[in-house]
């Protein structure tokens, strides 16, 4: 049946409707994010209302962190389908999706050349399941459009080793331009990422070879040049207009203070994407033992060496580097997913695989716990979606691990897609949206929304300053002090303010030391998960004396 699915047009087809049924579930649904979604749609909305779109801002504040594409991408969107002055989240989010589908379908079509077509089906079925690119897919950010470029960039890398191995080095200049253009479309939407991936993968490969000749086909001398004329255009206008800031900050105080130190809080212990990797690759983690045993018995082979060349040397770098965060592994899933499709087509057997199924088995049972507890804790008591979502993977996730514990087989692949379909697309759209607690900024809009300021006076914020508030209510939103709230609410008429409840005090006496009195319209209780905190939001409206 697999080989059957994998011949013409079927496996496209085939792989497009799991894509869809799996990321447009939940695309509108789902509220704004904090803090990058929430930060990257802002940035792209007041590029569309400025019609600057060079310098990165959000709000007042430059964003000198991620290159422009991503914005450029997303203000096409938007400009298509809604407009600036909407609040919809969704048109942001459309480049991502077309992203995810995009990195599946070339995986396929890349991946075929390396591994064949049917293990190249089963791997893109994983990858197009896999819970990290799932959710990826369902925000405004760069990691779904990257991820696309990283499987053109890295499948041509591939295509180039394996076809010099053979000794076949004609018709590869197809690959070579496909690698120096995705090599630029990935500097565009996030700098030196897949670069440093593809430098890496080079580096152990040649090591490995003992041999650099292959490199040739990489064709640096018309490469290079290719690669500096599609991104220095727009390297060369950033810097001028942000006088060489763009640069600085992009590179030392994003990335290299990401290598050199936990940035946001966001670190961990060696090991962390070892564990993360359960959750955040599944289902198709539970191939992952069997797929690095039978990526070690054919080491010797180009397409195996190369797989592993992508997916070691750039995952213990990232477990040595300090800031961590869940989708920094999310360009190696490709490789993961392929080696995991070879192993089921050839029916790896190994104690390792059953030894990582127990680990699968676990991230499967926190999944599941997490569907059931989170409505619990944070919405309003069981959510019927979760509990069904939990009940398949419990059970239907018990009968993938006892087939697969008895004999890895090909048709596991389509099971544990069939798995993510019955079970994520409900969680994201479904229950997640109904968790109110975590919406604390979807609150301070509805509130906003009931009680209608005038029109152009903008909305002050006390002691919460998350950035989906400001995509919420506006570009004009006044992150503000609890004295300069006062002062806009004594100012303006029918103005309004959002006061965070260890701010209400300052708030109260400010207010108080210009003869006025807060009167307050409406609160809502929630989470900051942002920091974790628990925070109480008022609405007031100031009345005189």
């Amino acid at each position: 049946m697999i080989a059957a699915a994998s011949r013409g047009w079927r496996p496209h087809a085939l792989l497009l409707l799991l894509c869809l049924g799996l990321y447009l579930p939940g695309i509108a649904s789902l509220p704004v994010t904090d803090r990058d979604e929430a930060r990257f749609a802002q940035a792209t909305r007041q590029m569309l209302e400025s019609g600057d779109y060079l310098r990165i801002r959000f709000q007042d504040e430059a964003r000198n962190r991620k290159p422009a594409a991503i914005y450029w991408l997303q203000a096409a969107s938007v400009a298509t389908m809604s407009d600036a002055a909407s609040a919809a989240i969704w048109p942001y989010r459309v480049p991502s999706l077309i992203g995810a589908v995009g990195a599946v379908l070339l995986m396929f079509v890349l991946g075929a050349r390396l591994v064949g077509r049917e293990a190249a089906l089963l791997g893109a079925a994983l990858l197009a399941a896999s819970l990290g690119l799932v959710i990826e897919a369902h925000l405004a950010k760069t990691d779904a459009v990257l991820l696309c470029a990283c499987v053109a960039a890295q499948g041509a890398l591939g295509s180039i080793y394996a076809a010099a191995r053979r000794g076949a080095t004609d018709g590869t200049a197809r690959w070579t331009l496909l690698f120096w253009a995705a090599e630029a479309a990935a500097i565009l939407v996030k700098g030196p990422v897949v670069p440093a991936l593809s430098l890496v993968t080079v580096i152990a490969l040649s090591l490995a070879d003992r041999d650099w000749r292959w490199l040739k086909g990489l064709r640096a001398w018309w490469g290079v040049p290719l690669l500096a004329a599609l991104v220095g255009p727009w390297l060369a206008a950033i810097s001028a207009a942000t006088g060489g800031a763009f640069i600085a900050d992009s590179l030392g105080q994003d990335f290299f203070a990401k290598l050199a130190g936990a940035q946001e809080s966001h670190g961990a212990w060696p090991g962390y994407y070892l564990a993360i990797g359960m959750v955040t690759f599944w289902p198709g983690s539970l191939f992952l033992g069997w797929a690095f045993v039978g990526a070690w018995r054919r080491r010797r082979e180009p397409a195996s060496r190369f797989l592993l060349a992508w997916t070691v040397p750039f995952w213990l770098a990232l477990e040595l580097v300090p800031t961590k965060l869940p989708h920094y592994l999310l360009p190696v899933f490709p490789a993961l997913a392929l080696l995991a499709g070879w192993a089921l087509v050839d029916g790896v057997r190994s104690w390792l695989g059953r030894a990582v199924a127990m680990l699968w088995a676990a991230a499967g049972i926190s999944i599941a716990a997490t569907l059931v507890w989170a409505p619990v804790q944070l919405g309003h008591g069981i959510d019927g979606a979760g509990s069904v979502a939990a009940f398949v993977i419990v059970v239907y996730g018990g009968m993938l691990l006892r087939a697969a514990w008895r004999v890895p087989a090909p048709g596991l692949a389509p099971r544990a897609a069939v798995l993510a379909l019955l079970t994520v697309p409900a969680a994201i759209a479904l229950e997640v949206p109904r968790l109110d607690a975590l919406w604390l900024s979807r609150a301070a809009a509805a509130m906003v929304a009931r009680d209608r300021p005038p029109p152009g006076v903008p909305i002050a914020s006390v002691g919460y300053a998350e950035p989906s508030l400001v995509f919420l209510l506006g570009t004009r939103t006044e992150l503000a002090s609890p004295e300069a709230a006062a002062d806009r609410l004594t100012s303006a008429r029918g103005a309004l303010a959002v006061v965070e409840g260890r701010d209400d005090a300052a708030f109260r006496r400010a207010l108080g030391a210009r003869g006025w009195q807060a009167y307050a319209i409406e609160r809502a209780a929630g989470i900051d998960y942002s920091n974790g905190r628990r925070m109480v939001l008022t609405l007031y409206r100031g009345v005189p004396g």
